[in-house]
């Protein structure tokens, strides 16, 4: 009986509390967060993979196709795994993109970026454990950042010789840029979207396209949340403060932020807002032929053609004198 009184009440103690971590892990910002994290990961180990595979393999594993592959197809399972539940950014430039344009509130900034650096963190000590043997074994037991064997690589971007750091600010900021342009097209729902259910994959192409198209200049980090964090982790882990040399470090944060910022302006002034004055001017020829069938029903009401005063305008006659703002459906909403 004593026993059965013990386990009543731990059983009494411990069910409030799942309840309560329940309810937490229920909370928007809270699944947003996890959401973040979780496709940040899975795009990462994908993406790290593939270039540990090209850096270790002596090109009998991996190559540079391979690594653009891994990234591509890696960012299409983080899209499945968070689409519908936080948009799966997996991209601090993204979802800075998103606020500075109010599609998303500042609110939720921190806590996507906070999930998308934990989760490329924790893959980047994934890929170092899996790959451990292989690194030591590649490199002769010493963690560098140049050299033939240098394995640093693996994990952040560094630029090659023939770059410069502004060259490669421009290529970063262009290639975000166009990363951003074409998600917004993706994703417009008023222009001509992915088809339902083909939104993961084709992004994930358009990961492939820029990268064996432009990547070579700079390894197309596009991404602070993609570069970051896994350099932070080599710089714990034994490659040192090598990993922060030529200054490189902070282009891959601070250029995708601005190229993103650009992409989503260039959208909509060439797309977006050129189809709204189309909008306005069917909004006004409603209002015309509403106010006339009107004035035919009812005689003593004034016609559209009729001067109006502004002492006795109707509402017919503020839609047409004032501007009509967008409706909240006017511009495309970007998911992923």
């Amino acid at each position: 009986m004593a026993h059965a009184g013990r386990q009543k009440s731990s059983k009494m103690v411990s069910w409030p509390g799942s309840r309560r971590i329940q309810a937490t892990l229920q909370k928007e910002m809270v699944r947003e967060f996890l959401a973040e994290f979780m496709s940040t990961y899975v795009m990462m180990v994908f993406g790290l993979g593939a270039v540990a595979h090209m850096v270790l393999g002596n090109d009998i594993y991996g190559s540079y196709l391979g690594v653009n592959l891994g990234f591509g197809f890696g960012v299409t399972m983080g899209v499945h795994m968070a689409g519908n539940i936080s948009g799966a950014h997996m991209n601090a430039a993204v979802t800075f993109a998103s606020c500075a344009l109010g599609r998303m509130p500042w609110k939720k900034f921190p806590v996507y970026v906070l999930g998308q650096f934990l989760g490329s963190f924790v893959a980047s000590a994934t890929i170092y454990g899996l790959f451990y043997m292989a690194i030591l074994h590649f490199s002769g037991g010493q963690l560098t950042v140049t050299g033939r064997t240098a394995t640093a690589g693996i994990f952040a971007t560094y630029l090659p010789d023939y770059m410069t750091l502004w060259w490669g600010f421009l290529n970063e900021m262009l290639l975000t840029g166009m990363l951003q342009l074409c998600l917004f097209a993706i994703t417009d729902k008023k222009n001509n979207p992915a088809l339902q259910g083909t939104q993961a994959l084709v992004i994930g192409i358009l990961i492939v396209i820029i990268g064996v198209s432009l990547g070579m200049n700079t390894g197309y980090a596009i991404n602070p949340s993609r570069d970051l964090p896994p350099r932070l982790f080599t710089f714990i882990a034994g490659w040192g403060k090598e990993v922060f040399r030529d200054n490189w470090w902070w282009v891959p944060v601070v250029a995708p932020l601005v190229g993103a910022y650009l992409g989503g302006i260039i959208y909509l002034v060439f797309i977006v807002i050129p189809r709204n004055p189309q909008r306005l001017e069917n909004s006004m020829v409603g209002e015309d032929n509403r106010i006339t069938v009107l004035s035919k029903a009812n005689p003593g009401m004034p016609s559209p053609l009729t001067p109006v005063s502004a002492t006795s305008a109707t509402p017919a006659g503020l839609a047409l004198t004032q501007p009509i703002p967008p409706s909240s459906g006017s511009m495309p909403i970007e998911h992923f």
